[in-house]
């Protein structure tokens, strides 16, 4: 099941076609893909109707959504206040959970006042209800990428990027198949460019730690996840640009514009919420930045931009959305799990270590001493602590999904109606450490996923928006690069595994996630 999956990376055969009229929403798989389906009739349902659910098959009674708003300005502002400092995200969650003795519940999201102008959403927090947010004949994804604000299109370009595009609106289709083409068209530099990157980076990190007696993983992780976008997808090398060394710092800067409503940065909670979540941060402000990062990838894309204009995609948008799916995207969510992925394995301890550098150099060597997507198959355990660090801690823990229409969802034990235009929220950490899906939900299992019974628990691995035994298709916002970024972490633990025995290290939480600092590198001795 998921070596089918992601052994099909080799050969993406992606559908570059305009989507096709859909007249069952019970749709076929064709080609790779296999989106999410449902059971719901086409026709509207009448006042004599039951509602369509979310589930085939609804049993259980219905009840009203626990919760209220509050006070408009005041309760949204306390809310958020709650959620950044008073409680911490997961705390403002688990409380409301046990005070509405609920998993599905009403609430207020951040950023609120005066960013955001309705905060109002319904909140998923179990393995059950979450997968509705994928499910597109229930759900619009217009606008709704970053929650219950959208980050000025000013620093996008002027344009609506891809991410922010419902499947229903034209140039979703066009855009979506562009970068299928790009990972199609280079897709056989995935592997030589991620490990020339990422010997860059432990050299550097060896260097570091025998000069220092310790060394930062998230700079150089950094600069090599760019260096690798770069030279995999688009065959230039940044550092003999003008753009240099200076990619990841752009980048980093470019989306705390965006993101900045989201996040907390370690200031004074008065002065910070004062800053970043209340007020945008000016567009302006990182303008010249964000041209240096267009710059290069029109120069290095090209090749891709002439594809884009035979698909009716101007130049300079296609342009905004390689650079987004790029640095956004992909970059941003290595900079996110990367370090998220080295804690959880450096915390296992050197027992794990131990078996996956057995199973990472049997394999490698059985083959020859190469390292490719076929061999990678074979190695059952690194493939499950992968999927194990995503299910943790995934990159993207929130999404958002407006209700179409009405219908009933369902959470483990109750049954709740929605209604059309309500805004539906799911932080999947909670989904995906449900304890009625996964037995020890709450801890790192490396061994997880491994055989039948492990792979049967995939499809409630739900990183990429949507499960990992689906795959992306322009009807659906499943992450087009879904195998690209786990390819390139299964080769993150390859890599690592063929150089050292064994780690030690120590990470702390940052604005970003985690900061991970690596105290040894013990050399491979077998």
């Amino acid at each position: 099941m998921a070596s089918s999956t992601l052994s099909s990376f080799s050969s993406l055969k992606f559908n570059l076609q305009t989507p096709r009229k859909i007249t069952s929403t019970r749709r076929q798989r064709h080609s790779i893909f296999c989106p999410v389906s449902t059971s719901l009739s086409q026709k509207p349902p009448s006042s004599s109707d039951p509602l369509p659910s979310s589930t085939d098959h609804p049993k259980l009674p219905i009840k009203k959504i626990p919760g209220d708003y509050g006070i408009p300005l005041i309760s949204p502002t306390k809310d958020r206040l709650d959620y950044f400092y008073f409680q911490g995200r997961e705390l403002y969650f688990k409380s409301k959970i046990q005070k509405y003795q609920s998993t599905v519940y009403r609430a207020n999201m951040p950023p609120g006042p005066f960013i955001s102008s309705n905060p109002k959403v319904v909140v998923l927090l179990d393995g059950k209800s979450f997968p509705v947010l994928f499910d597109m004949s229930l759900v619009e994804k217009k606008d709704v990428f970053t929650g219950t604000y959208m980050p000025s299109t000013e620093l996008t370009g002027g344009y609506r990027i891809l991410s922010y595009l419902d499947p229903s609106e034209p140039n979703h289709a066009n855009l979506k198949n562009l970068m299928f083409f790009l990972l199609k068209s280079r897709r056989d530099r995935v592997i030589p460019e991620f490990r020339s990157s990422f010997s860059e980076l432990f050299e550097t990190v060896e260097s570091e730690l025998s000069a220092k007696g310790k060394a930062d993983f998230g700079g150089p992780s950094d600069q090599a996840c760019f260096n690798f976008l770069a030279r995999s997808l688009y065959g230039t090398n940044p550092a003999d640009t003008k753009l240099g060394r200076d990619g990841p710092k752009l980048v980093s800067k470019w989306i705390l514009f965006q993101l900045g409503p989201l996040l907390t940065l370690g200031l004074p909670w008065l002065l910070e919420d004062a800053l970043i979540h209340t007020f945008r941060l000016p567009p302006f402000l990182v303008k010249k930045d964000y041209q240096k990062l267009y710059d290069f990838f029109y120069q290095a894309s090209g090749w891709v931009l002439d594809e884009g204009e035979k698909m009716g995609i101007k130049r300079d948008e296609a342009c905004h959305n390689l650079l987004f799916t790029t640095c956004f995207n992909s970059f941003g969510g290595m900079k996110l799990f990367f370090p998220n992925m080295v804690k959880w394995i450096g915390r296992s301890g050197v027992k794990l270590h131990r078996q996956l550098a057995e199973e990472i150099r049997s394999a490698v060597r059985s083959n020859g001493g190469k390292v490719t997507m076929a061999v990678m198959e074979k190695m059952p355990l690194m493939k499950s602590v992968v999927y194990e660090a995503l299910r943790m801690e995934p990159p993207v823990p929130a999404q958002y999904g407006r209700a179409k229409r009405d219908f009933v969802i369902e959470s483990h034990d109750s049954a709740f109606e929605i209604k059309e235009g309500e805004l539906l929220f799911g932080f999947q950490p909670f989904a995906t450490r449900d304890p009625k899906i996964f037995e020890r939900g709450e801890e790192f299992v490396a061994d997880r996923f491994i055989g039948e019974e492990g792979e049967k628990l995939l499809k409630h691995v739900l990183w990429s928006n949507g499960r990992e035994t689906e795959n992306p298709t322009v009807e659906n916002k499943q992450c087009a690069g879904k195998d690209f970024v786990v390819l390139a972490s299964r080769l993150l633990v390859v890599e690592l595994f063929l150089r050292y025995d064994t780690f030690e290290s120590e990470a702390v939480k940052s604005a970003l996630g985690v900061s991970v600092t690596l105290k040894s590198l013990k050399r491979a001795t077998f």
